[in-house]
């Protein structure tokens, strides 16, 4: 160092020599080298134990000069890379584990990027083993729960890490999976299957899958069997899945769940306590998850989740904390600091709870509460970190501060060429690079400058002179010099003529979609370019993105004018015209008025209330220049499928009074939730109606909507059933809605009377063993609720059931007409009230009697045909009369079908025989048989006539073929009976309907 003696630094073992007042320091972007600078920090790191590949690599990365060199730690303790037996390895930055144990591996990772100038050290990054296990292998037990009663199927997921699993429930076989609705709920909490009503078709096997999006593994559990038992009763609304109280951080979006069980099956709302729920919420799986997207801190609260049904109600709160990870309000960039001079680094993190703040510099920390240097010195340089922690997560801010100390020099900034208008202020800049700061002085040309009242040396070596002329153009000299040294730098001043607004903007007045004008023009500098800039309010206007309202004449020219298209009510305010050039601007402004129809009322809120009125008060939004002539009042209820209609008032006309702000609305319905808004009206138009007012209930009232349909009868032996037409929600009035059902025999003088607690309830039985069949009674109903009740409906007449059928019928014939069809007939029973007989019949060794096939006919009808039965089987037939009371005593015959016919020829030939079928008393004789012979998908064929019950066909040498045989009658042909063949055999065998055959067929290859 010629100039002065030079300083050594030694720094991670490197030598380092600056020579004070020689060489300056410049900051990154000028320097050729700076201290490292992550660009890729390690992460959260899940490892599955089952992964082929037996290898996690963890990133680091740091932009540096000269390159940084890494380290890592393992939970704050150095790894040692060369240790024997070592399972790490670096590829460049990045730390490769190999052949993971999780006894040795699992833990926080962090990296050490290291040059020169300092060490950083990144942010962590976990390392955990991921898995899930199979089902425990025990078999489950079977779970039997009474028709209408609620269930719950344990999932019973097995161990596993972490801890996120999504859950689905399969019935029977995949991928059968369970669908969820209002009845059925799974828990992604618990993995529960969850069903709020058991009814028949929830009979089979229930298996659970658990899955792991981490480590992409999915397990089945064993089979839970669950059989419903038959018995049909009504049960309260049970809350089974309750959220807990919950913590959730802001931005994030979190779900609550609720699940009843309950017979009807309850139905789930929503609420938070003191306000209304978030708008970014979402109510999903038929009311069992609420989801709150991006939360808030104002979604900070407690909630609650109700389950209703006509049998009672259950409610849950919990409360919903609203916290924060840690988020820099303040931190520390990278700086240059001369020597000697005071620094505060500050670092300010908001967060919930409050951040800690801790503080590192090349890695290690420092035991200081704040960063702030009163003097600094060289050793002061380095890479500094501050660091701000809560329980919910950590963040790093780094910066490089670098101490220096050298003599001027402009070589990265000299003093430049300025322009300055005539008659206005300029400012010419000297700004080298020194440390100390430096004095300053200046000169133009050759004379020395002094502060005078037209000329002033800033303290930072800026030169300002005001009033400009012409006399002040040449070349100005900055002069700058410190303890270590001094420095020159010279530029040149030019005069140009000033911008002036020569025609300004004036004020305008228009109406809504009419266009405006706003002049502007200007003179100046002819050397220079000129640009017009037209703001409105402040805010610059983008013509490329607007260019459907504005317009204006091209850039360059010294006319600005700017047109206004199809004027909007947002296109009103002020608006200024900016003349600019490369040296000056100058501006005018004039104000655009926009007449239209009026904005949006506000505030609309309900400030009293009966059971069919309510009083409603707004703010006037703004009249837009016109005045405000009517307010219209729109309400919607929850039974309007969100159709705002217009709500009538005690005014006359309607509409209401421009300069009222409040109004009555009229008839409406007692005990319904409202909205209500307003929209206002001017001579201009109709504005945008208001925001919703909060949903509000009217108050209860005794009801006056009768149920309507009363009638009823039939029924089991010695019941009377009663029904009826609900009453529409709406018409409810109030709380605790049910029916009080009357009735009496005809000639009778007292009405008994039931109360139905149900609202939703449609008929009553009311059992009396003493109640003789078919008697005749009078019937009314009407509603009550919690306020009193209702008037009666019309009283109609009605009877008790009838008795069931007390004999079996008496069978005449039974006998088999093929192998697979018999003809029953028998006596019809001499009650006058049978409604049909129904013939069940079922194999007597094969099948069970639950398996049984039905036929049902008239009471006109005293035979059947009984069809689709098996050849050469022992059937067992019941035969019983029924009518609205029940089913009579069975009769019990047996039929043992016929063995099937086969016929068979010698030749390359299908041989297709069937069996005569008897018609009936009422069906014509057969003459004959027609047979159909075509390819499958055609549908045409050969077609033959023949009087045997059999015939030979050529075996057709591929495809598929088709033969239908149809008996031929004087009343027309017979229903189809039908077989499949191919090339290879018989395919299938159908008999349809009446007279229909039963077919055979043989291959008969050179038999």
């Amino acid at each position: 160092c010629a100039t002065s003696e030079p300083s050594c630094l030694i720094f991670d073992g490197t030598l380092v020599l600056t020579c004070p007042g020689l060489v300056c320091l410049f900051s990154a972007d000028e320097a050729t080298g700076y201290g490292p600078v992550f660009e890729e920090q390690p992460v959260d790191t899940i490892y599955p134990e089952e992964l082929p590949e037996a290898k996690i690599t963890m990133n680091c990365r740091a932009r540096a000069n000269p390159p940084a060199t890494y380290k890592w730690r393992l939970n704050n303790m150095i790894i040692d890379l060369n240790e024997e037996g070592s399972h790490y390895s670096l590829a460049g930055g990045n730390l490769v584990i190999s052949n993971p144990i999780k006894t040795k591996h699992e833990g926080k990772y962090s990296c050490l990027a290291t040059n020169i100038y300092g060490t950083v050290i990144s942010q962590e990054g976990s390392v955990q083993f991921g898995y899930l296990d199979l089902f425990s292998s025990e078999e489950r037990e079977t779970v039997k729960v009474k028709e209408g009663q609620g269930a719950v199927l344990l999932c019973a997921p097995p161990p596993h890490h972490p801890a996120d699993l999504s859950f689905r429930w399969i019935l029977n076989e995949f991928p059968t999976f369970i669908p969820l609705d209002n009845r059925r709920f799974v828990s992604q909490k618990t993995g529960n299957l969850h069903i709020s009503k058991v009814d028949s078709s929830d009979t089979g096997n229930y298996s659970c899958i658990a899955s792991s999006p981490s480590i992409s593994k999915s397990v089945f559990s064993n089979y839970i069997p669950l059989v419903p038992q038959a018995e049909r009763r009504k049960y309260p609304a049970d809350l089974e899945v309750k959220f807990p109280e919950t913590t959730a951080l802001i931005g994030q979006n979190i779900t609550l769940e609720c699940f009843a069980l309950g017979n009807p099956v309850p139905e789930i709302h929503w609420k938070k306590m003191g306000g209304n729920l978030p708008h970014s919420h979402e109510v999903r799986m038929a009311g069992a998850q609420l989801h709150l997207f991006n939360v808030q801190f104002e979604d900070d609260g407690t909630y609650r989740c109700e389950a209703v049904n006509s049998r009672g109600k259950d409610y849950h709160t919990a409360r919903v904390s609203v916290e924060a990870f840690p988020e820099w309000v303040e931190h520390i960039r990278s700086t240059e600091k001369d020597l000697g001079s005071e620094y505060t680094m500050s670092c300010v993190a908001s967060g919930k709870p409050k951040p800690h703040i801790r503080w590192l510099k090349n890695g290690e920390p420092l035991d200081r509460k704040e960063m702030k240097f009163s003097s600094l010195t060289f050793d002061d340089s380095g890479m500094y970190q501050c660091i701000a922690e809560n329980r919910h997560g950590i963040i790093y801010a780094n910066a490089e501060l670098r101490v220096f100390a050298c003599a001027p020099t402009f070589e990265h900034n000299p003093v430049k060429r300025v322009l300055a208008p005539k008659n206005r202020a300029v400012v010419i800049e000297c700004r080298p690079k020194a440390a100390p700061k430096p004095t300053f002085s200046w000169s133009k040309d050759t004379e020395l400058l002094s502060n005078s009242t037209r000329v002033f040396i800033w303290e930072d070596g800026s030169l300002e002179i005001l009033n400009v002329t012409q006399a002040d153009e040449g070349r100005y000299t900055c002069y700058a010099e410190n303890d270590r040294g001094k420095a020159n730098s010279t530029g040149t001043l030019l005069v140009t003529e000033s911008t002036k607004i020569t025609l300004a903007p004036s004020n305008s007045d228009v109406k809504v979609g009419e266009n405006a004008w706003m002049q502007c023009a200007a003179s100046h500098d002819p050397s220079l370019d000129i640009t017009f800039i037209w703001s409105l309010d402040g805010r610059v206007i983008d013509l490329h993105k607007d260019g459907r309202h504005y317009e204006r004449t091209p850039n360059g020219s010294s006319n600005g004018e700017l047109l206004i298209r199809n004027a909007q009510l947002k296109h009103a305010g002020r608006y200024t015209c900016t003349a600019q050039t490369p040296v000056d601007n100058v501006t005018a402004s004039a104000h655009l008025v926009v007449r239209g129809p009026p904005g949006a009322p506000g505030g609309v809120r309900v400030i009293n209330k009966t059971d069919k009125s309510v009083t409603l008060q707004w703010s006037r939004g703004a009249d837009n220049h016109s005045p405000i002539s009517k307010y219209t009042i729109q309400y919607r209820d929850s039974f309007s499928r969100d159709v705002w209609k217009n709500a009538p008032t005690c005014e006359t006309p309607v509409d209401v009074e421009g300069n009222a702000e409040t109004a009555m609305v009229v008839d409406l319905f007692p005990w319904t939730e409202y909205e209500f808004r307003v929209i206002a009206t001017n001579t201009l138009g109709t504005g945008e109606p208001s925001s919703p007012s909060p949903k509000d209930k009217t108050l209860k009232a005794v009801p006056v909507v009768a149920p309507s349909d009363v009638g009823g009868g039939g029924g089991t032996s010695r019941e009377l059933t009663i029904t009826w037409t609900p009453v529409q929600p709406q018409y409810y009035y109030g709380s605790n809605f049910g029916y009080i059902v009357a009735f009496k025999p005809q000639g009778d003088d007292q009405w008994m009377k039931v109360t139905v607690a149900d609202p939703q309830a449609n008929r009553y039985v009311h059992k009396d063993s003493s109640i003789p069949p078919s008697t005749e009674f009078q019937v009314k109903v009407k509603a009550f609720n919690s306020e009193g009740e209702g008037p009666y409906s019309l009283t109609a007449i009605i009877y008790s059931a009838q008795d069931a059928p007390s004999e079996a019928p008496s069978v005449v014939d039974s006998r088999a007409l093929s192998a697979t069809e018999a003809i029953v007939s028998w006596l019809p029973l001499s009650q006058s009230n049978i409604e049909g007989y129904q013939l069940k019949y079922w194999r007597n060794q094969e099948d069970s009697e639950g398996g049984a096939q039905k036929v049902v006919v008239s009471s006109q009808e005293n035979h059947t045909r009984l069809e689709g039965m098996k050849p050469n089987s022992h059937y067992l037939v019941e035969i019983q009369g029924y009518n609205s009371a029940g089913f009579g005593p069975p009769r019990r015959i047996h039929i043992h079908t016929k063995k099937a016919r086969m016929l068979c020829f010698k030749g390359k030939s299908v041989n297709i025989a069937w069996e005569h079928v008897e018609p009936l008393a009422n069906e014509a004789s057969i003459n004959g048989y027609k047979v159909l012979y075509r390819q499958q998908g055609q549908s045409t064929g050969t077609v033959y006539i023949t009087n045997n019950r059999y015939i030979d066909l050529p075996l057709p040498p591929d495809g598929r073929y088709v033969v239908e045989v149809r008996a031929r009658t004087d009343g027309g042909d017979g229903a189809v009976a039908r077989i499949d063949i191919s090339g290879g055999g018989v395919m299938t065998a159908r008999s349809l309907g009446v007279l229909s055959l039963l077919l055979v067929a043989l291959l008969c290859l050179n038999l």
